[in-house]
């Protein structure tokens, strides 16, 4: 069973659009493009890319093969691809497998983490900038 929630439907006007979570159950398998205004909780199979500025979460039961763009992405599963993200937190159960940019990333005790990491090039930006001190006339 999958649940999937657009915070376009009726109803839902009232609400922030970051407020409501689309849901990937465990047995459902998806291949293609999804992209999100929301949060997303998968803990079934997934083959493509995937795009939400928000919080992806892959549960214990998940798996994500292909890309993910996110503002936040916690992987209690399995993710084999290309990570882009703010933030990226691998859970005690969670595996990747790929390469993976982002500004922070922390990896529970028994977390596993195979390939390669960089630092985003705005992180990079921000604290590669000296100080600049002001010239003040007396």
């Amino acid at each position: 069973m999958a649940i999937f929630n657009n915070s376009s439907n009726k109803g839902s006007a009232n609400r922030k659009s970051n407020s409501t979570t689309t849901i990937i159950t465990e047995g459902a398998t998806f291949k293609g493009e999804i992209s999100l205004q929301c949060d997303i909780y998968i803990d079934g199979c997934f083959e493509g890319t995937l795009e939400s500025q928000n919080v992806v979460t892959v549960g214990k039961n998940g798996e994500i093969k292909g890309d993910i763009h996110a503002g936040h992405l916690v992987v209690q599963g399995i993710v084999e691809g290309t990570v882009d993200a703010d933030r990226v937190e691998i859970k005690g159960t969670g595996r990747i497998r790929g390469t993976v940019v982002s500004s922070e990333m922390t990896i529970e005790e028994k977390g596993l983490f195979e390939g390669e990491s960089r630092i985003k090039k705005e992180t990079l930006e921000l604290t590669a900038k000296p100080a600049v001190a002001e010239e003040i006339e007396v």
